[in-house]
């Protein structure tokens, strides 16, 4: 089987730089360039983003705020519809695929809930899917969000899941478009003094598991540098 990378980036990373790297990773795995899946884990500056299924409508404060707060909203072509990223937030933003692994788009959402739910359990805290809604749930408030989109059959974007992140932004939206949606975290659930480090390292061992990863390493985030590490050019 191709095998999968884990590369997970140190520091908050601005949004656009980051999507404009998966595009690229698309295209390198698309042309067989890029001879490897990767995963990319890291957190987000303060954003706002939007899915293709929702718009400004959802988002609930002035754009003057978001002017003095210094947080964007950018417009993405995953799947969902308006949510929030920030530091305090794991994401995962798996280049899979697909049609090497063999995998349909309901299972690959699958593996994804699941990791999060399994990285929830290790830190003690209890989560479950929802039938009508993806991501993961405690009770009636969310905990991980999924956004995907997939091209040439290669998917991109990915999972967010809230460690200990300030949860005030997510009320300045209606979160995935539902409104009186209420967000929650592993801290506020319960995970005290958890950090972003421990969650990325116990979510990296259960992508090892759940994905068959073979190999992880931390990168200091540069784009040049890292497509010459991964020898595209």
């Amino acid at each position: 089987m191709t095998p999968l990378e884990i590369l997970a980036i140190e520091g908050h990373q601005p949004y656009a730089p980051i999507l404009h790297l998966q595009h690229r990773l698309v295209s390198a795995r698309h042309s067989g360039s890029l001879k490897t899946d990767l995963i990319l884990l890291l957190q987000h500056e303060p954003v706002f983003t939007l899915g293709h299924n929702g718009g400004r409508e959802n988002l609930n404060v002035t754009e003057e705020l978001l002017r003095k707060r210094g947080i964007q909203v950018i417009q993405t072509e995953r799947g969902g519809n308006i949510t929030y990223h920030g530091p305090g937030q794991v994401i995962a933003y798996p280049i899979i695929n697909l049609r090497e692994r063999r995998l349909r788009v309901t299972e690959y959402v699958w593996m994804l809930e699941e990791v999060m739910i399994q990285t929830a359990t290790t830190h003690g805290i209890t989560a479950c899917r929802n039938p009508r809604n993806h991501g993961i749930w405690i009770g009636e408030k969310k905990l991980g969000s999924i956004g995907i989109a997939v091209r040439h059959g290669i998917t991109y974007h990915g999972l967010a899941l809230n460690v200990n992140l300030s949860l005030e932004p997510f009320t300045w939206i209606s979160p995935c478009g539902l409104s009186g949606l209420v967000m929650t975290s592993l801290q506020e659930s319960g995970a005290r003094n958890i950090t972003c480090q421990d969650v990325m390292e116990t979510m990296t061992r259960h992508m090892q598991v759940i994905f068959d990863a073979s190999l992880v390493y931390v990168h200091r985030m540069a784009e040049d540098s890292l497509l010459q590490d991964l020898q595209i050019f």
